[in-house]
């Protein structure tokens, strides 16, 4: 770790058991919590992950009180842990448990911090209790490197492996990648393929409600000749005609629009374990829809429009 961190562009570095969002599941034990009584039929669980010191500045996670793990937190130092703000508000009701103690695993832990809550396994899951113990006292031989740099992960590669190899030669890194990219192989991976597949359902039936549209309005024409034809022989303008044609496509796609956004007003909430920090109902969203369909139906009657202005008065009434 001091060589990694020595590194250039380095900024901070810590090891994990667990990588968030990975395939990989959180080991899970029965707890005890000092001072509190769960109800007859509760039995206390958490989560939990083995972590270096330096792995909440690493990963970015703020502690709300008391301290990060330190090298003195080893296996000859007391048994100690960092817990998160569910776990504060569910066993001792908010109140700061920095030198309180609860047990795992038949083992008695005092809490050292209070870390802010985060997502461990996917961005839709609700707030659970987790917390933290040092990989000195809970050692693990598979563990993840985690680094901060401002460089990229193909520039600090090869530093890296040189490290690693300084350590034994037949080691090296299995992969070499950002927490973004990690995050979209994994956690993300289900929500893209249904976000994909819903956007081509979408496109299909854009295009489809764009066909019928066009189809629609070359047919109203077709059958309105004769009031065309009066109207240009009245003396009607071809640009009022069109604005004509196509005001009746946009009356229609107005009732479509209506009809259309109370049903997705209803159906999008079952969308809602699909998005991550944006509202089922998000304005900017349905906005984007009602002009992309203003558009489409415009399209959609501009050449029934056209041909609609190109109408001769006397074939029309003679018709």
């Amino acid at each position: 770790m001091e060589r990694v961190q020595a590194l250039g562009g380095v900024e901070s570095a810590a090891l994990a058991r667990i990588s968030p969002f990975a395939y990989l599941t959180y080991l899970s034990a029965p707890i005890t919590i000092e001072g509190y009584q769960p109800a007859a039929d509760e039995r206390p669980t958490a989560e939990y992950n083995q972590v270096s010191p330096g792995y909440f500045t690493t990963m970015g996670i703020p502690l709300l009180s008391g301290r990060e793990f330190t090298r003195a937190d080893d296996e000859n130092g007391p048994p100690v842990a960092i817990v998160n703000e569910k776990m504060v508000a569910q066993y001792w009701h908010g109140e700061d448990p920095v030198g309180k103690r609860f047990q795992v695993n038949d083992k008695w832990m005092q809490v050292l911090g209070v870390a802010k809550q985060a997502k461990y396994w996917s961005f839709s899951e609700p707030p659970k209790p987790f917390f933290y113990v040092p990989l000195r006292q809970n050692f693990s031989t598979r563990v993840n490197l985690f680094i901060r740099t401002s460089r990229a992960p193909s520039a600090i590669a090869a530093g890296l492996a040189r490290e690693i190899h300084t350590v034994d030669e037949n080691l090296a890194p299995s992969e070499v990648i950002t927490l973004r990219k990690a995050i979209n192989r994994t956690a993300l991976s289900s929500q893209q393929i249904a976000v994909g597949l819903l956007s081509i359902f979408g496109g299909l039936a854009l295009v489809l409600a764009t066909v019928g549209l066009y189809a629609v309005m070359s047919y109203a024409v077709s059958q309105s000749t004769r009031e065309l034809g009066l109207r240009m022989a009245l003396g009607a303008e071809p640009a009022h005609v069109m604005r004509l044609v196509i005001s009746r496509g946009l009356l229609l796609t107005a009732m479509g629009i209506l009809l259309g956004g109370v049903a997705a007003l209803t159906i999008t909430r079952w969308m809602e374990n699909l998005l991550y920090k944006v509202s089922p109902r998000d304005p900017l969203a349905f906005g984007s829809a009602l002009a992309v369909l203003v558009i489409a139906t415009l399209l959609a009657c501009f050449l029934p429009a056209l041909r609609a202005t190109r109408t001769n008065p006397m074939h029309a009434l003679r018709g």
